[in-house]
């Protein structure tokens, strides 16, 4: 196992790496920019304090630490590109290692929990990163207050999001300055690593994901479970978005917020909570299974025949009545499985739109592959 990616490695003794020579070097990429300022120098050493880290390149943590509001420096938008993808590949290599045992699917929902926009933010909220981005832009800051108050009133851990949607500027303000602290460590990943590791802690974990499952996906898995049919659908009142959870086509629960993430987190959390009424919840997930919402059905269906190699799925309109304002359309799928002799062939339900329609053949074709044992 490498010593640095290592779930017990704490206390590394970081020796230079250098670059291959195919690529150029940092220094020969520099530009020429003004001395700074003794008030942003403070505020870089209070960055640097918190990052445990000393920039040799202070230029780089003053890119990270301006944003796009602000016209007289750089922004932080391509340290935060590079950022990404930086903390991306550690966490991988980090989970790859840390989990050897761990199926494809459950390191990437692990990797997914630790990269994710909500994390993000929470991270440069727990550090008081904010404070330190020079902006011009009030309504950042009313949003960033208003996730600060909400997290504040939290009595425990939140994984997947609360009743605010983390504000993205959060997260991109972690990710431009892991880009600053990559770049400045000449793009060891390893160093990077050992560097902004302690940041991302309490890094989500195997245990944390079996006892703390995704709301949503742990809904899709426990109709899968018990052959009913589920649809979340969304209505627009006045500011607020509300997301409405259906089973077999009866509203079973609903979530309201302004968003419709935390709207549809909302709902499927009250469906659990009356799922759990009657039903031993942590008894029936099924990691295997496939999740898919009505909306989304026609992209899964296309995933699901491409991993398994057969034919893309052929969308044919069978009904269309009503006049021209009034459409209905009914759809239907076909896939030819190749190891079987006639095509399968599902229609779906009717809908006002085509797409709907072609939608909901997709998700009615995905249970019927679910109940034939294809999946």
């Amino acid at each position: 196992m490498d010593r640095f990616f290592s779930p017990d490695f704490n206390s590394p003794t970081i020796t230079p790496s250098n670059l291959s020579d195919s690529f150029p070097s940092v220094n020969s990429q520099a530009i020429t920019r003004p001395p700074i300022s003794p008030e942003k120098m403070e505020s870089l050493q209070a960055v640097e304090k918190i990052v445990n880290y000393s920039f040799a390149n202070k230029s780089l943590l003053e890119e990270a630490l301006t944003h796009t509001s602000c016209v007289d420096f750089p922004s932080y938008e391509r340290l935060e590109f590079v950022g990404d993808s930086a903390v991306g590949l550690a966490l991988t290599n980090y989970l790859y290692l840390t989990y050897p045992n761990a199926e494809p699917h459950e390191l990437s929902q692990l990797r997914a929990a630790n990269v994710s926009t909500e994390k993000f933010a929470r991270v440069a909220l727990k550090h008081g990163l904010y404070r330190f981005l020079r902006r011009n832009a009030p309504s950042l800051d009313e949003k960033v207050t208003e996730f600060s108050e909400a997290v504040c009133k939290e009595d425990d851990s939140v994984y997947y999001g609360g009743l605010v949607k983390a504000p993205k500027v959060l997260a991109d303000l972690l990710e431009s300055v892991a880009g600053a602290v990559y770049i400045d460590v000449n793009f060891d990943l390893q160093r990077f690593w050992v560097i902004f590791r302690g940041l991302l802690e309490p890094i989500f974990t195997l245990d944390d994901l079996q006892q703390q499952p995704q709301p949503i996906s742990m809904l899709f898995q426990l109709c899968h479970k018990h052959n009913k049919r589920l649809a979340i659908r969304y209505l627009k009142e006045g500011k607020r978005i509300i997301a409405g959870v259906y089973l077999d086509d009866q509203l079973f629960a609903s979530g309201s917020a302004e968003n419709k993430d935390t709207a549809k987190l909302l709902a499927a959390k009250e469906a659990l909570g009356k799922f759990s009424e009657c039903t031993p919840i942590a008894m029936v997930v099924d990691e295997g299974s496939v999740e898919v919402e009505v909306e989304d059905a026609k992209r899964k269906l296309y995933e699901i025949c491409s991993k398994k190699k057969w034919p893309k799925p052929i969308y044919s309109v069978e009904e269309e009545r009503g006049s021209a304002n009034e459409k209905r359309f009914v759809c239907s799928a076909r896939i030819k499985i190749p190891s079987e002799e006639s095509p399968l062939y599902m229609k779906g339900d009717e809908e006002s739109k085509k797409k709907k329609a072609e939608n909901s053949s997709a998700y009615h074709m995905i249970i019927a592959l679910r109940k034939s044992n294809y999946l």
